[in-house]
């Protein structure tokens, strides 16, 4: 059995990922397909992920290939997380997760309509009629707030309390729920944001705005074995737990995957992990290279087992809902965490003790992050202890 010990899986890290220096490229879509998908709960996640990675990238070219070219697209996929995908992949996320997601939804929202006697005991119907004068009106318009929708769509303005018998709940518009299931459905996307790239109040657009014959449809088994496949291509070896909490899916949902590919089993330091069988030559460690990596970035993100590169510094970088905060990194671990301060200078800690010469290229990285960022401010939604004290 071939053995891939954790330096190793730190090079294949530096080199796929693109944080090595001779690895960085200012193709941003090139750089989201080196990664899967770009997380993007964190709108500025998907910014400051892509300008990690590149020479001389600036968000105008990431909104340039989201907003103009389309080569980019941002959707829910797995664990109902937001996503910016190629746009290529989107088949696969849909058939693979998106789909099932939208049925949940429909679901859950069905009971809520139902308990309200809406519908006139024809609620999948009713709700059905909501969802296409939706589409409709987006069409017509290009591209609209959700405000704005309910304008032209009367019972999106419908109003439902979903826990009647709670203190807390209220009766809240469905506009949300419409537009979040048709957005899981694969017709409507998430476009150009009211304000900057680190704003997550987006127009909404028909998918024919990106994909002009809509999304193709694949067979949900043959979409999560390419979805597998590009996940083992771009973060294995992993062990089968990574792989299946990374997905969201069963347990026999990834094993069926898996069955429809070639992989192989190495060990990891003891502990057996998966890769794809044309995949098991050695891989040499690039050059010494260093990175500041915003929250929720795809790469600590990528794996559930983190120790290899996470060493013992989860209390300090993560929150309580296993969420990482923005992260240090050289040569493949992370070593330490950074914040951007209301006057927008970037601070940063190291967690041990790592050398001058590995300082004065993390004091570069976060140079090439203070003038990405120029003028906008933001603070990620999940706040870590170490990024809490830096901004205190």
């Amino acid at each position: 059995m071939r053995s891939i010990d954790a330096a190793e899986r730190r090079a294949r890290l530096g080199v796929r990922h693109r944080l090595a220096d001779a690895h960085r490229t200012d193709d941003v879509t090139d750089i989201a397909r080196s990664l899967v998908v770009l997380h993007a709960t964190d709108p500025a996640t998907v910014f400051l992920s892509l300008g990690a990675r590149s020479h001389r990238a600036t968000p105008a070219d990431v909104e340039r290939e989201l907003y103009e070219h389309r080569t980019l697209l941002r959707m829910l996929a797995m664990r109902r997380t937001m996503f910016v995908a190629p746009v290529e992949l989107v088949p696969v996320l849909q058939a693979s997760c998106a789909n099932a997601l939208a049925d949940k939804q429909r679901r859950t929202y069905g009971r809520f309509l139902e308990q309200a006697g809406l519908g006139d005991g024809d609620v999948a119907g009713w709700w059905a009629e909501v969802e296409e004068e939706t589409h409709r009106a987006l069409l017509a318009r290009g591209a609209a707030t959700g405000a704005q929708l309910g304008k032209a769509v009367p019972r999106l303005r419908t109003q439902v309390n979903p826990a009647p018998d709670k203190a807390y709940s209220k009766p809240t518009n469905i506009t949300t729920w419409v537009l979040v299931t048709l957005g899981c459905e694969g017709r409507i996307v998430r476009g150009r944001p009211n304000g900057s790239w680190a704003s997550s109040q987006y127009l909404w657009s028909p998918v024919e705005s990106w994909l002009p014959d809509g999304v193709a449809e694949l067979p949900a088994e043959e979409a999560r074995a390419e979805l597998v496949r590009q996940w083992l291509a771009a973060f294995g070896p992993a062990p089968l737990t990574d792989l299946k909490w990374w997905t969201g899916w069963t347990l026999a949902e990834v094993r069926k995957a898996l069955a429809r590919l070639d992989v192989a089993e190495v060990d990891l330091d003891g502990s057996p992990g998966l890769v794809l069988a044309d995949d098991l030559e050695p891989v040499a460690p690039p050059e010494d290279w260093a990175a500041l990596l915003p929250a929720l970035d795809p790469t600590p993100m990528g794996w559930q087992s983190r120790d290899w590169y996470l060493g013992p510094h989860a209390p300090a970088l993560f929150d309580r809902n296993g969420n990482i905060g923005p992260t240090i990194w050289w040569n493949g671990r992370i070593v330490g965490g950074w914040a951007q301060r209301k006057d927008g200078e970037i601070v940063w800690r190291l967690l041990e003790d790592i050398g001058s010469e590995a300082e004065s290229r993390i004091e570069a990285e976060a140079a090439r992050t203070t003038a990405w960022f120029a003028d906008v401010r933001t603070i990620p939604r999940f706040r870590t202890p170490v990024e809490r004290e830096l901004t205190t």
